[in-house]
């Protein structure tokens, strides 16, 4: 399943790409393939669909009640301009019903006997990815970095996916108990419960002091680099 922008082109029957033959004395031989009938923008394919076109389909219960939406599907060809066989997948485009507006195209090339409500389905599975993405940001520190190498940032982000991975379990634990439990949740009471090392005044001061020597010392080496490079430049 992919989403796809509105002015993609389909087929609305086998393209047949083929090599136009080359009549004698007319230049050399033709080796691009054209297809046999035009393409058609997805947006326009669906602004001649009529009303009942559409089929309502519930996605998933959700925090304001069940997610209700309206699908459009068909069987169609996708064809590159350049491959010798056009593709025959699934277009399935979704609307909001309070936002009949908001439209999103996706191609599939899941088996042809597969249900519209499984499509819609496995279309709706980028919610979870995007909210996986928004707790790690706003709850575990997945976009807090600072990071000058790969090695440094593929730390920090195995730190997230752990930090990650226990709150997921410990949601899924406490399931029955507290359905309604959150990433904001468990931070807080991770927040309150695990032990702390209060600092006295010399131990901030010398983290600190410790901080700025590190940072001096960055700086120090980027200049250093910096000569050597222009001198061997200017050598």
């Amino acid at each position: 399943m992919a989403d796809i922008h509105k002015d993609q082109r389909i087929y609305l029957e086998d393209p047949r790409p083929t090599v136009s033959e080359t009549k004698p004395g007319r230049g050399r031989k033709k080796t691009c393939r054209v297809s046999q009938v035009p393409p058609v923008r997805v947006d326009k394919w669906v602004e001649l669909q009529s009303s009942t076109a559409w089929k309502r389909v519930r996605l998933r219960e959700s925090t304001k009640g069940f997610l209700d939406v309206e699908m459009l599907h068909r069987r169609v060809w996708v064809w590159d301009g350049k491959e010798e066989h056009a593709h025959q997948w699934h277009l399935l485009v979704r609307r909001e019903i309070n936002a009949p507006g908001e439209i999103k195209y996706s191609l599939s090339n899941a088996h042809k006997d597969i249900s519209v409500e499984r499509l819609a389905h496995m279309q709706g599975q980028r919610y979870w990815v995007e909210r996986s993405f928004q707790d790690g940001k706003s709850h575990i520190g997945l976009d807090h970095y600072q990071a000058r190498s790969w090695r440094s940032w593929h730390h920090h982000m195995a730190l997230v996916m752990m930090a990650m991975l226990f709150i997921l379990e410990e949601r899924l634990r406490n399931k029955q108990e507290y359905p309604l439990l959150s990433c904001s949740d468990i931070e807080a009471l991770l927040a309150r419960f695990l032990p702390r090392r209060d600092a006295d005044l010399d131990e901030v001061v010398r983290q600190l002091e410790e901080r700025h020597r590190r940072r001096q010392s960055s700086i120090d080496s980027a200049y250093i680099k910096q000569g050597v490079a222009q001198l061997a430049a200017s050598g």
